[in-house]
């Protein structure tokens, strides 16, 4: 399975591309898409630089899966729509090149790549680059790609033997409850 990980940003989106056999992983190819030759105010000039480059990647390297990092919510509400519509942009691309796309919080990341949800940019580089047996530490944007990427190869194989397994769907009359949703 060739997997490819988007660590989706306004101006710079990190890709990662891994491919894994059962439990062994292999570096296939890093980088970022960048939008800094675009002005800054024109949103949609950038949106279609990340469009365009997602789907160039995977072009390129023909990955079988996507996954992506779901959008937080921060103090700034602007910069959350901003990155939302960067992230939309992405997904986006991969959809209309006909790829599942998974996604995976920052924390189910780093849980998956370093053991624990605390983990900072530093810490997360150090483990992709053991994790892929790679030369040189990638870069931030491209290190959180890889471990996108990363934590589908091992959390995707798993979910699809549980969804194998039996119906996993959720109740209709236990998804509200107490007016909490489930």
């Amino acid at each position: 399975m060739r997997i490819l990980g988007i660590d989706p940003g306004l101006q710079t989106t990190g890709f990662g591309v891994v491919e894994a056999n059962g439990s062994a992983l292999s570096y296939v190819a890093s980088g970022t898409i960048r939008t800094h030759k675009v002005a800054q105010g024109d949103l949609p000039g950038r949106l279609k630089v990340l469009f365009d480059g997602v789907r160039e990647v995977v072009e390129r390297y023909q990955p079988s899966d996507a996954s992506v990092e779901i959008v937080f919510v921060n103090v700034n509400p602007q910069a959350t729509l901003l990155l939302g519509q960067a992230r939309g942009a992405c997904v986006t691309a991969l959809v209309s090149m006909d790829l599942p796309v998974a996604e995976y919080t920052a924390l189910q990341m780093k849980k998956a790549v370093a053991g624990h949800g605390r983990a900072g940019k530093a810490e997360v580089q150090q483990m992709v680059m053991r994790l892929l047996k790679l030369a040189g530490v990638p870069g931030t944007d491209a290190a959180d790609a890889l471990g996108l990427a990363i934590t589908h190869a091992h959390v995707g194989q798993a979910t699809a033997r549980l969804n194998a397994a039996g119906d996993l769907q959720r109740r209709a009359s236990a998804m509200y409850k107490g007016g909490r949703s489930y």
